[in-house]
């Protein structure tokens, strides 16, 4: 076992940092600021935060084929340009549920973009109950929902061989996974696969490595996890200096770094000032495995 390093790249004091997602194209990793309402791209060559300001809470980004990228924001889909600092809307979901926005989206595989909602929290993870959905936005922009009945819509992944979707709904304090079919998007035949023990607390974001185990961040548990999704068996566990981990994603050149994002949002000043990297960005090297490339949205 190589000996694993975290550090904090990035100590931006992230309100609710979610959603990492490596830009191999422009060698920075991409996350969001969901209630400080801000799409952020960190640069390793330069060590600075780049970020775009946006008129809701943006909750998931990801890259676009034809260039720059897509978001998740209130909820909407939308189309950002970068540089031009540019958000457009691409529709509209949960028209009816004003207090709704979406959280964790990503890419699969054929390039659908899949993101789930949640009722807009009273405090951190406390929320009026099951009135979440779960979408993909395809690439003629067209939308189809899966099933509803959610409460935080959250970490989702696709197995090497792309024949199992694997999803979080954080209070169901469960991963599951779900028989899928690639030509359709189809899914089918949930199942839990793993239930978390009490000190790892609430499974948050997810991401797959190129062995095709996952890995959970789980949020006030301070770590990430990583699971056999085969077996059901937690096979390792990385403990961060900050309590809320909210996401994971494997990035840097050959892919062999993970990056997690963390939150400081429902924390006083005294939890603050022991864990002042609350909201920040971490690297960790010396994992010994290397993770997937994002896919881009194919619309």
């Amino acid at each position: 076992m190589s000996s694993v390093k975290i550090e904090c790249v990035a100590n931006e004091g992230c309100r609710i940092g979610e959603s990492p997602v490596w830009d191999e194209k422009e060698s920075v990793l991409l996350c969001v600021d969901i209630t400080g309402r801000k799409v952020c791209r960190w640069s390793p060559a330069t060590k600075q935060v780049q970020a775009i300001s946006v008129d809701a809470p943006v909750s998931s980004v990801a890259l676009r084929k034809s260039g720059d990228y897509v978001i998740t924001l209130g909820t909407r889909f939308a189309a950002l340009k970068w540089k031009e600092q540019l958000v457009t809307t691409i529709t509209q979901v949960d028209k009816d549920k004003p207090n709704n926005r979406f959280n964790d989206g990503k890419v699969d595989p054929a390039g659908r973009y899949f993101a789930g909602t949640m009722a807009e929290e009273i405090q951190p993870a406390v929320l009026e109950r099951h009135q979440g959905s779960l979408y993909t936005l395809f690439s003629d922009l067209s939308v189809v929902k899966h099933f509803d009945q959610v409460d935080i819509s959250n970490g989702l992944d696709w197995s090497l061989d792309h024949k199992t979707f694997f999803y979080i709904d954080s209070l169901s304090y469960s991963v599951d996974a779900f028989d899928y079919d690639l030509q359709t998007g189809k899914i089918g035949n949930r199942r839990s696969i793993y239930k978390l023990e009490k000190d790892e607390s609430i499974p948050d974001g997810m991401c797959i490595d190129t062995e095709g185990k996952l890995w959970v961040a789980c949020y006030n548990g301070g770590r990430v996890i990583r699971l056999d999704p085969e077996t059901g068996k937690r096979l390792q566990t990385v403990k961060l200096p900050v309590d809320k981990t909210t996401s994971c994603c494997f990035g840097g050149k050959d892919y062999s770094e993970m990056y997690v994002t963390s939150a400081s949002d429902g924390m006083d000043k005294e939890w603050l000032s022991r864990q002042p990297q609350a909201g920040g960005i971490f690297k960790i090297t010396g994992l010994g495995v290397k993770g997937v490339p994002p896919y881009p949205f194919a619309g």
